[in-house]
């Protein structure tokens, strides 16, 4: 076989694999758990699709054309990881609220850090997840397992999503703002609990290990489906305007992502720039925290604060004008 044809074969199995990512956006886990699983690879298959496709272009071979123009199906997918897209002039805008979204993994790295942290950034409606039930916050923030809000303006009601006893938890609190009603409504899906000692032992045993990795993380998304219809029935019936936010233990392009973001817009799309990868604790960067909101509710600025490193998440925030 010659090397061309061997190269196309590649390619076009490459190819293959990307569109099954969009296929997210219909089949759920319950369904066909391995294809949420190609989420994680998108960043891989479609470096390696670029490649080969600059590959062809060298070679100066008609069949680069195609590749070329296919790449243009991924254009959204990419930039839900990284967004050059410049920033509106809506920037400049007076900013209504300021949300921050943050994983503290329960104050492992230090709860006066975090809290001084917070204080700094001076947001309008705080988002933790992972908090620490019996340590510094428990006493003077809303109480829910493993999630909670802290906001300036006044709750008019709020209700637990998830009530079973799942690792994950959600919640929603009607917030009056300035005489303007919002939903906010906090995201912490069901966690993977994986270990470093996962890859670790992936890398020493090579393929003989992945099945293990495996079944940790096909039942997770499994489970997440579940969480989702609670968590989609709290925005579809909400009277208000919704912001979406929280650590969604998913990456883009996932079934997790389009089904919590339908109808709702993702903040970092129109305003964000740069690299959205919000978690780092393993060697491959991951973007798994969000903050969605209504359409009627404009996004001004968003930023993954890269900067600080006080848990193995790092915080979300953005700015947004209430229309």
């Amino acid at each position: 076989m010659k090397s061309n044809q061997i190269l196309l074969f590649i390619h076009i199995a490459i190819a293959v694999l990307l569109l099954c990512t969009l296929g997210n956006a219909w089949v759920p886990p319950n369904i066909l758990g391995n294809l949420n699983l190609l989420s994680l690879g998108f960043p891989y298959l479609i470096s390696a699709h670029i490649l080969l496709t600059l590959v062809w272009i060298f070679k100066k071979n008609k069949i680069a054309i195609a590749f070329a123009l296919g790449t243009l199906l991924f254009y959204n997918p990419i930039r839900r990881w990284v967004n050059f897209v410049p920033k509106s002039d809506k920037e400049k805008t007076i900013r209504d609220i300021k949300v921050l979204t943050f994983n503290v993994k329960y104050g492992d790295y230090g709860w006066d850090k975090v809290k001084n942290y917070i204080k700094e950034q001076d947001p309008d409606i705080i988002l933790v997840q992972e908090k620490d039930t019996n340590r510094a916050l428990r006493q003077d923030l809303v109480k829910y397992p493993s999630v909670i809000l802290k906001t300036k303006h006044k709750i008019l009601r709020q209700a637990e999503i998830i009530e079973d006893n799942s690792r994950g938890n959600s919640f929603y609190a009607d917030v009056d703002i300035n005489g303007k009603i919002i939903r906010i409504v906090n995201v912490y899906l069901e966690p993977f609990r994986l270990q470093k000692t996962m890859f670790t032992k992936l890398d020493a045993m090579g393929i003989g290990n992945v099945s293990n990795l495996l079944s940790h993380m096909i039942p997770t998304f499994q489970a997440h489906e579940d969480q989702i219809k609670k968590i989609r029935k709290a925005i579809d019936f909400s009277p208000y305007p919704v912001i979406l936010a929280g650590d969604f233990n998913s990456v883009p392009n996932s079934y997790e992502y389009y089904s919590l973001g339908k109808d709702l817009q993702d903040a970092f799309l129109t305003a964000g720039k740069g690299s959205a990868s919000s978690f780092h604790d393993y060697k491959i960067p991951l973007r798994i925290d969000y903050i969605f909101s209504s359409k009627s509710i404009i996004p001004l600025s968003y930023k993954v604060d890269q900067s600080v490193k006080l848990s193995d998440h790092y915080p979300v925030i953005a700015e947004f004008l209430l229309n």
